[in-house]
């Protein structure tokens, strides 16, 4: 790891870009947590029309089990192409995916009267990995090709909205095959940081391919230095996660499970030859444990895991690729109880999903059901599926635009 010189640049930068907002309302919103202390809460839901140089619309509701909500004259604009989001410390962040250029980080939270309001804005890294961290929002720029090898890592401090810390690390260096580690996302387990990582070519003409498609690693560090202190492997599958999706989950028990597409590739052909499955961390190890293999392929006819989301209770919502065997084709839903090794279709869902929000999405209070939004040919609708019993129920129709979010705050 190594400090990096343009930090205080960066924090300087920051502070000079951040703001309060001043009115009334916004003051009486309240630091850190949020909006106040009403026991109150409202719904985030971000909405694409396709227009250019707008990524999404940032609508509210109280209510998302029922009526319909519209982009047309409502919510707040998110400028850019692409925008991605993430909750902690009951702040909604908006960060603008630049391109390879920096890119806004944009915090928002809920006033008295339940109303989004702005709370800071600042640049920052356009990173492919970001991730909540106690009382931070870690995020980490990959390099997948040319000279370039190490990848940054960021601390945003959620509360104060200023990066606080940084740190570096060698890609190559990290895989130690002559490819280079791209991180598909970071999880906090316990008191550490794990970040599962594909090995990629990088470069240049098949910079995701790799000529080690059947591997599992798992980089962990400690926290809040970042210091790598061992890496975690196993071949029983492939890599967890996949490009910008999140594969590995830490559930109430301390048990880390990780989900495996088995989706590696060589230039654009499929390679993996080991099955979709997961695989498991016990608490206090940083081993996979040999005993744990739950071959969701096998048991799912042939389907391999496109992203995960979890529910509780050793529940998860997997997106399924369509088509038998590959990763193409229009997503299909399941829940996999990781306890008991079973795996449900889910029930009660339009037959063809254009898309669903896999990586925005939220669980209900009682913890038993996921929240998700699905977009179809004939409409886009916010959907609660049950856990235990598999089964969807339709909620709210989400108008003039596709649904790629959805997030929760307390004011």
């Amino acid at each position: 790891m190594k400090k990096m010189g343009k930090l205080a640049i960066l924090s300087a930068v920051v502070a000079f870009t951040s703001f309060s907002c001043s009115s009334d309302s916004d003051k009486s919103a309240g630091e850190p947590g949020g909006g106040g202390d009403t026991g109150k809460t409202k719904y985030i839901i971000t909405a694409t029309t396709g227009a250019a140089g707008i990524a999404d619309y940032l609508l509210t509701a109280d209510d998302i089990s029922t009526g319909s909500i519209t982009t047309t004259g409502n919510g707040l604009e998110q400028d850019g192409s692409y925008r991605y989001y993430i909750t902690n410390q009951n702040k909604f962040f908006s960060l603008l995916y630049g391109q390879g250029n920096p890119g806004a980080v944009t915090t928002y939270n809920l006033n008295t009267e339940g109303k989004l309001v702005k709370k800071s804005n600042f640049q920052a890294e356009t990173v492919q990995v970001f991730a909540a961290v106690n009382k931070d929002i870690l995020t980490i720029k990959v390099p997948r090709s040319g000279d370039a090898s190490i990848a940054s890592m960021y601390k945003i401090d959620a509360e104060k909205s200023l990066i606080t810390g940084e740190a570096q690390h060698d890609t190559k260096k990290l895989a130690k095959n002559g490819e280079r580690a791209f991180y598909t996302w970071a999880t906090q387990v316990g008191d550490k940081v794990y970040m599962p990582y594909m090995s990629i070519k990088g470069d240049g003409v098949d910079n995701f391919g790799t000529v080690n498609p059947d591997s599992t690693w798992v980089a962990v560090y400690n926290y809040p230095e970042l210091k790598l202190e061992k890496v975690i492997k196993d071949n029983r599958t492939s890599y967890l996660g996949a490009y910008f999706t999140n594969g590995l989950f830490q559930d109430e028990n301390g048990d880390a499970y990780g989900f495996s597409g088995a989706i590696a590739t060589s230039n654009s052909v499929l390679v993996s030859k080991k099955p979709s499955a997961i695989i498991k961390i016990k608490k206090g190890t940083t081993e996979f444990d040999q005993s744990y293999f739950f071959n969701v392929q096998e048991k799912s006819g042939g389907y391999k895991i496109s992203a995960t989301s979890y529910i509780s209770k050793g529940k998860f919502l997997l997106l399924m690729y369509g088509n038998v065997g590959k990763n193409n084709g229009a997503a299909k839903l399941a829940i996999a109880d990781v306890y008991n090794q079973t795996f449900t279709w889910v029930t009660n869902v339009p037959a063809t999903l254009t898309s669903a929000t896999s990586r925005y999405n939220i669980t209900t209070e009682d913890g038993n059901s996921a929240v998700i939004g699905i977009n179809t040919p004939e409409g886009n609708w916010i959907y609660t599926i049950n856990g235990s019993t598999a089964v969807a129920t339709k909620g709210m129709k989400v108008e003039g635009g596709q649904i790629t979010a959805i997030a929760k705050l307390k004011y």
